[in-house]
């Protein structure tokens, strides 16, 4: 199995056909194709078909390919690091981070590795877990500060809590239900989640099934939280999201707690990193300071 055949298979993937990743690698469509012939003869299994709708990859392929991701992005990362003990060019760091971690430590953070690796050219992007996941698996993440259950995750994916973080339900500033205690008071209401594998909407409804209380009827399914966000500030959807945020003058603003109980328990909160590999040099620091101010 070979480097250039690891990448072939990867560049048809995100091309759509051989035509086109053979365009983007400069190569003929011949020398691709053989590329490919090979590596299938390497794992003794077919890996895509032609059809009239293009290139379709099999079971075999698609779980070669999940690898395939990995392990250049792993190569890479190892020729970084050697370029950087050679004195070579700025890391390159890829992180998830949800809001939570956005509002509250990220400055602090960033101040702190600006003046460790000045040079380092960092990338951010939202750490909703069903990025996160395929993100650190393929390899594209270094590594995501998120909320969690452990045991919803797969085993590739390693969790490192940090801290436990609660949440409730809040909605505008004068919101009609502002005054409830009770979730029988919340029935009928109108809300607005992330009902997406393991987020803190999914949590919220686990428990109520769990516990024999009604589950929100009248939801909107909403994945961003900017989305989200702006239906609680302007109509009367209800969310429910970290107690922190909610209270927090710049994110929380025009929203309100509501006093409901009981609530569910604490999320965990921590760093998402593929199991047995460990960080490149340039990442480590940064987990590491993220670490410490969770902790604090």
């Amino acid at each position: 199995m070979k480097d250039h055949q690891l990448k072939a298979l990867v560049q048809v993937a995100d091309a759509g056909s051989i035509r086109a990743a053979a365009r983007a690698m400069h190569l003929s469509q011949s020398a691709l194709t053989k590329a490919l012939r090979e590596l299938e003869e390497d794992v003794g299994a077919e890996l895509l078909t032609r059809s009239y709708k293009g290139v379709v990859f099999t079971p075999a392929g698609q779980a070669l390919l999940v690898r395939a991701r990995l392990a250049l992005a792993t190569l890479e990362k190892a020729r970084e690091e050697v370029r950087l003990l050679r004195g070579g060019a700025g890391a390159r760091i890829a992180v998830a981070l949800t809001p939570l971690v956005a509002a509250t430590v990220l400055p602090r953070v960033l101040a702190e590795f600006r003046r460790i690796q000045p040079d380092a050219a960092l990338s951010l992007e939202e750490g909703l877990l069903t990025n996160v996941v395929p993100g650190i698996i393929e390899g594209r993440l270094d590594f995501a500060v998120a909320l969690a259950n452990a045991q919803d995750l797969p085993y590739e994916v390693d969790f490192e809590p940090l801290a436990q973080i609660p949440a409730s339900p809040a909605g505008r500033i004068g919101h009609p239900l502002a005054a409830a205690r009770t979730w029988t008071e919340l029935r009928g209401a109108s809300w607005v989640l992330n009902l997406t594998g393991a987020s803190q909407g999914s949590h919220l409804v686990n428990w109520l099934e769990a516990n024999g209380i009604d589950v929100p009827a009248n939801t909107v399914r909403c994945a961003s939280p900017a989305l989200m966000l702006e239906l609680m500030r302007r109509t009367d959807h209800i969310g429910f999201g970290p107690t922190v945020l909610i209270r927090d003058p710049v994110f929380g603003a025009g929203l309100q707690e509501f006093a409901v109980e009981p609530l569910p328990p604490p999320m965990s909160l921590g760093i998402l990193s593929l199991r047995g590999v460990p960080l490149s040099v340039a990442a480590r620091p940064l987990a590491a300071l993220f670490a410490r101010h969770l902790r604090a």
